[in-house]
């Protein structure tokens, strides 16, 4: 399952580097994204975005997020 759940969150971060223009579009400036990562922080905040969905993705598929977690915060769980 979680291979599945993996692989739709990297198609979900593909398109939303590949479509980039229509969702600024969709939402406008983003004001925190402008002001943080200066002129055209919403086209960074949206690529960063995409980036992190994928990479996050990737790792849950593969299983090395939960192996992360595991390690790291295993007393806590």
């Amino acid at each position: 399952m979680q291979i599945l759940q993996g692989l739709i969150g990297m198609v979900l971060g593909f398109l939303i580097i590949v479509f980039r223009p229509q969702i600024k579009d969709f939402t406008g400036n983003l004001a925190f994204a402008e002001t943080y990562l200066g002129s055209g922080g919403t086209w960074t905040f949206l690529a960063l975005l995409g980036l992190g969905t994928f990479i996050f993705s990737l790792m849950w598929a593969l299983g090395t997020f939960q192996e992360i977690a595991t390690k790291t915060l295993g007393p806590l769980l």
